[in-house]
């Protein structure tokens, strides 16, 4: 681990220095799935504002996507080392060992601190605040955070609610120790969890919980599982409250914010956070119409997007909430950076 630039012992601020995205090849449009689902375009469009998504190919899994966001947002950082290497994810290669450590020995970072974070869609944020912990406590100078998911590989494809809404990604973003005041900064933080509410998002079988028990699990144990009203009702109080809380602690007020990047759940969930906050819906950035509910890799996928298109602005104020299964919940804001060497997203 090299030094803390300067020489300084105090905390240092996680500066955003690196960005890139990446779906898979494979595109599944409505289209596909009304084929075998009772369902059509105007139907999955009216109720999640979802095109399509992007899913793996037979074989492929979450490292493979991890691996090819986190060599992308290297080389926007113009580095090709970190001391800490943190892969956010619902869905890990196995259950054990952690999906990290293989991510960073592909990348050609051995050595580096590697591990999962598991908070489902908040993943990011938790993510977030791990590496800027690592960067506050002299642990690491630089950190590899990546927000990947291959939700195909849990959901079943004839689940007419689940599968028109999920879709496979990664994100990644690198971070570096620095100022709080310079473009980049991550800033203030609020986290928070209901495990009394653990059943509205699971996967039942897979875990220890079901396999100390005699019984071979059901195929629907086996699958993702979600109770959307109640989630739905969840996700839009969720994110407001962490929102607000997030503003408080900085001192800021709704109108200082340039951007909201919420978690791409759906487009109904996402307006109607914003709605509750009193941003208006131009400046909330969205990118599930085109690659779906993504989970962790959701809002760094947002973000690459947004920065590839020239949405966001050095010195731009991002506002970032998310909401997923446990229940947890999150927000952080962000000062937008120069950023350099931005890729495509999708191959």
């Amino acid at each position: 681990m090299s030094p803390i630039a300067g020489g300084s012992s105090a905390p240092s601020a996680a500066v955003l220095c690196g960005l890139a995205g990446w779906v898979p090849s494979r595109v599944v449009t409505n289209e596909h799935l009304a084929r075998r689902l009772d369902t059509d375009d105007t139907w999955i469009r009216t109720r999640t504002g979802i095109h399509r998504r992007h899913v793996v190919e037979p074989g492929q899994a979450t490292s493979d996507l991890a691996v090819e966001a986190g060599r992308r947002a290297l080389a926007s950082s113009g580095t090709d080392t970190v001391d800490a290497v943190v892969v956010a994810t619902a869905t890990p290669d196995h259950t054990c060992p952690a999906t990290a450590p293989a991510v960073a020995a592909r990348l050609g970072l051995p050595g580096a601190a590697a591990f999962d974070v598991g908070a489902v869609c908040t993943g990011f944020v938790y993510g977030l605040a791990c590496a800027a912990g690592l960067i506050a406590a002299g642990v690491a100078e630089r950190v590899l955070l990546i927000g990947a998911d291959t939700y195909s590989t849990i959901v079943d494809p004839l689940d007419r609610a689940n599968a028109i809404i999920f879709g496979d990604g990664a994100g990644a973003v690198v971070l570096r120790a620095g100022h709080p005041d310079e473009p980049g900064a991550v800033g203030h933080f609020d986290l928070g969890s209901d495990g009394a509410h653990e059943d509205l998002i699971m996967v039942a079988a897979g875990g220890s919980r079901q396999r100390s028990r005699p019984a071979e699990p059901t195929h629907e144990d086996r699958h993702f599982a979600m109770r959307g009203k109640e989630v739905y009702r969840h996700a839009v109080t969720r994110m407001a409250e962490s929102a607000r809380a997030t503003l408080s602690r900085a001192g800021r007020r709704i109108d200082d914010v340039d951007h909201f990047v919420p978690h791409q759940a759906n487009l109904r969930i996402l307006h109607s956070v914003a709605d509750d906050l009193g941003l208006p819906r131009e400046r909330c950035a969205t990118h599930v119409e085109s690659v779906g509910n993504t989970g962790a890799a959701s809002i760094p996928l947002a973000l690459a997007d947004a920065a590839a298109r020239g949405t966001v602005r050095p010195g731009d104020r991002l506002l970032l909430t998310a909401f997923g299964g446990g229940l947890t919940w999150g927000s952080c804001l962000l000062t937008w950076p120069v950023l350099h060497r931005q890729e495509r997203t999708t191959p």
